[in-house]
């Protein structure tokens, strides 16, 4: 079984209040995770008919058999029990009752902040990140890995991870999501999808998507809303500043994992994407959801942007610590230019704070230049780790 990064903080944090909430994509391994971690405590699966149909019939006689805590799995099932959980806790009295896990973002973490607001820590678990990944005999070739993405079902049971995405992209992205949404086209929604694999690394126009897609930019935001609800993609926001300057304002998207991404995309051997013209975007993807991975494993909130100013002067990502900044070049070449610093060389004259600037690559080997690090992907988290550390 490969050992997560967020163990600890769960352990921690489960000490520490009454609930702890995991969110996080389908098949991400929470489920695998919280009863690893918590094999004395009760197993319940929402996604179970039969075990919905007995906590929605009583739920206080539900809640009466689980008085030694429980694992409640996929909350989000019957979200109508967290006001009945807050009563039940509230008359217990005391920390590490329950464990809810949860795949749909924005819905369940409202009515958790309605219900269990201060008795409830929020973890968010992504698929596996690089340094997981490493404890199997996974294959860590770049081209192989922006292919297979990092779903643990893929390197757990060595599954074929066309077959794995397309049956994920079936049964949860066009039928679980397409009910949740009430979407009725699903044509178009299949397209909208692809669509924004294709975009990775982009600034969003929804109004272009939209088009693109056949629908109005009122549904294509509706849509993205939903990916986003879903753990599919996410926004990388651009960094304001109150300089003199004028800065892009429009968020970029990425998917949460590459491997669905380069699925989308009809890439299903690392040899296809080698040449692929999108193969730097899916790098940069890469990149940035290792580092989101990285934050969220340490139960902390990322505080990531990019910069892009009119004249295309650009940072791929920006990490603020306090008042200083990290900046991150994304090059997914495997030999080191000695121009790569260029453009962080001039951001560092524009904007103050950046104390900290690297290139992470698509090598394997780490470089130490005049005006900066070079680094692997597998260094992301080092990254990270050193600049809050210095």
């Amino acid at each position: 079984m490969i050992k997560r990064e967020i163990t600890p903080h769960l352990i921690k944090l489960f000490q520490q209040f009454p609930f702890v909430t995991v969110t996080g994509p389908r098949q991400s391994g929470k489920t695998t995770l919280c009863r690893s971690t918590f094999p004395d405590l009760k197993y319940v699966d929402l996604d179970d008919p039969e075990q919905r149909h007995i906590a929605e019939s009583d739920p206080k006689g539900f809640l009466a058999e689980l008085s030694g805590g429980a694992i409640l799995d996929e909350i989000q099932r019957f979200p109508e029990l967290l006001s009945y959980l807050k009563v039940h806790s509230d008359e217990i009295g005391k920390n590490s009752l329950f464990v809810l896990t949860g795949s749909q973002q924005f819905a369940l973490s409202n009515r958790i902040s309605q219900s269990l607001a201060g008795r409830t820590a929020l973890l968010r678990l992504l698929p596996l990140s690089l340094v997981e990944l490493q404890q199997s005999d996974t294959d860590t070739n770049v081209n192989e890995l922006l292919v297979s993405g990092f779903y643990p079902r893929i390197h757990v049971h060595k599954a074929d991870p066309a077959q794995m995405l397309g049956d994920y992209f079936e049964t949860y992205v066009q039928r679980d999501m397409r009910q949740f949404a009430d979407i009725r086209n699903l044509n178009s929604f299949q397209n909208f999808v692809r669509l924004c694999a294709g975009r990775i690394g982009q600034l969003i126009n929804l109004s272009n998507l939209g088009a693109d897609a056949g629908v109005s930019h009122t549904t294509a935001r509706h849509w993205l809303t939903v990916l986003e609800a879903g753990y599919i993609v996410f926004q990388l926001e651009p960094y304001f500043t109150n300089i003199r300057k004028q800065i892009v304002k429009s968020p970029k998207i990425y998917f949460y994992d590459v491997g669905l991404a380069s699925y989308l995309l009809g890439i299903h051997e690392a040899s296809h994407v080698a040449y692929h013209p999108l193969r730097g975007a899916l790098f940069e993807n890469a990149v940035i959801a290792e580092a989101l991975k990285h934050q969220f494993n340490r139960g902390k909130r990322p505080n990531f942007s990019f910069f892009r100013n009119s004249k295309g002067l650009e940072c791929d990502l920006l990490f603020q610590y306090g008042l200083d900044f990290g900046a991150i070049e994304i090059k997914s070449g495997t030999t080191v230019a000695l121009d790569w610093f260029k453009n962080l060389n001039k951001i560092e004259k524009i904007l103050p704070g950046i104390s900290s600037k690297t290139v992470v690559y698509g090598g394997n080997r780490r470089h130490v230049c005049k005006d900066g690090n070079v680094v692997p992907l597998s260094g992301v988290g080092e990254v990270l780790d050193c600049f809050e550390n210095q």
